[in-house]
């Protein structure tokens, strides 16, 4: 299976690790295109494999496209390739909010299209992929993206019905706890700690908080509290948190984030 990446930024990056450390994919087999001279010399030395700036010729020498560019990007790039892709390709695409269905009206062959939701996390990898086929996808060619995805983190198949929600919850999800160690961070400091000690603290905390919510399976409700001693230190703290309706305001957030991407998508 030859496999190329058009667009090599950090998701392509991501992928690429994962997939060589597996072994799944011999270097010989993968080609990366990118624009930018400095990104290729990267890449050649970061992956040594071959990158080049030619996109239809290298669509036409792979089995596996994946698309990793930016979805007001994608337009001219499938203009591109239109001619190169068969039936006997794959396509798999991690433009945020662009349709499968968007994807085949552009192409000149009815391709089998899978649409991915990454997330960043994967860059370390430990992310959360949603993916969903195209009208010419069959569950073999599911197989081959779940395969592939899941040298990054973990995976999920879901109705293309439910990716405006994923976008919304695990593909800006990281942002939100970054907000929060933000916060933080912030409060250590304001409460004397030393800047070092204060992210160091947040760091180790939001490292072991997520290792106990997979390991533990109970209900992110009972964890919390358990955490939570009546009267102790941490009611009072969502004495405060309650009060300013933190939780329904995140809620909110997500389904106004949810909202964006189902507006994007019509574009």
């Amino acid at each position: 299976m030859k496999v190329a990446f058009v667009g090599g930024g950090q998701m392509a990056a991501a992928l690429l690790g994962g997939i060589l450390s597996s072994g799944q994919v011999p270097r010989r087999h993968i080609h990366v295109t990118e624009v930018r001279p400095a990104r290729q010399r990267w890449l050649r030395k970061r992956f040594h494999v071959s990158v080049s700036s030619d996109n239809l010729a290298t669509v036409r020498w792979a089995d596996v496209i994946v698309l990793c560019v930016k979805p007001d990007e994608l337009t001219d790039v499938l203009r591109e390739i239109r001619t190169g892709l068969t039936p006997n390709h794959i396509v798999v695409s991690i433009a945020a909010g662009v349709r499968t269905s968007t994807i085949e009206q552009s192409l000149a062959a009815p391709v089998p299209v899978i649409r991915v939701m990454p997330n960043l996390p994967a860059t370390v990898g430990a992310g959360m992929a949603a993916l969903t086929s195209g009208r010419w996808a069959t569950s073999r060619h599911l197989q081959v993206a779940e395969t592939l995805l899941g040298n990054v983190g973990s995976v999920v198949r879901l109705l293309e019905r439910h990716f405006d929600a994923v976008t919304a919850v695990s593909g800006s999800g990281p942002a939100y706890v970054f907000y929060l160690a933000e916060a933080m961070q912030a409060a250590g400091r304001r409460c004397g700690l030393p800047g070092p000690v204060a992210d160091a603290l947040v760091r180790q905390t939001i490292l072991g908080a997520g290792k106990l919510l997979i390991s533990d399976h109970a209900p992110a409700e009972r964890l919390r509290q358990r955490v939570t001693s009546p009267g102790g230190t941490t009611a009072a703290a969502f004495q405060v948190l309650e009060h300013a309706q933190v939780k329904a305001t995140l809620m909110q957030a997500i389904e106004r984030a949810a909202a964006r991407s189902r507006d994007l998508s019509r574009l």
